[in-house]
């Protein structure tokens, strides 16, 4: 597959995870400069990696919150809690991943991403998809 092939697939999941007004704000946020980190995004991570079948929407999406969580990236994470909410992830699985990262990395490292996460799933019975 060329790249402009999975430019076209990484765009459209990303618009379907995130939503066309979303994706397409972050892509004009840094303009022409930012437009070559934007084409790897689109192509290698959505087109690409995200893309494969070795794991669900949802999984992935989980995995993803437990790693912006972990290094402590929260604007990323709030991005990628929404992307998680568009795949089907519970409350209580997200619950259950910010408990491991207060575990293995840090009780203070966990404490905005519950935040974020909860102004994003805090309405939602926390056993019950979306």
């Amino acid at each position: 597959m060329d790249t402009s092939e999975l430019y076209a697939r990484g765009l459209r999941r990303r618009k379907k995870l995130f939503g066309e007004a979303d994706v397409a704000e972050r892509m004009a946020a840094s303009g022409d400069f930012g437009a070559p980190l934007q084409n790897i995004i689109n192509a290698y991570v959505y087109g690409d990696v995200w893309e494969r079948p070795g794991l669900s929407d949802e999984v992935r999406s989980l995995v993803m919150l437990g790693m912006m969580a972990a290094s402590n990236k929260p604007a990323e994470f709030s991005v990628h809690a929404k992307g998680a909410l568009a795949n089907g992830c519970t409350a209580a699985q997200v619950q259950d991943v910010l408990l491991l990262v207060a575990m293995y990395c840090g009780v203070p490292t966990a404490i905005e991403p519950v935040r974020i996460a909860a102004g994003i799933f805090g309405k939602a019975d926390p056993a019950t998809k979306p």
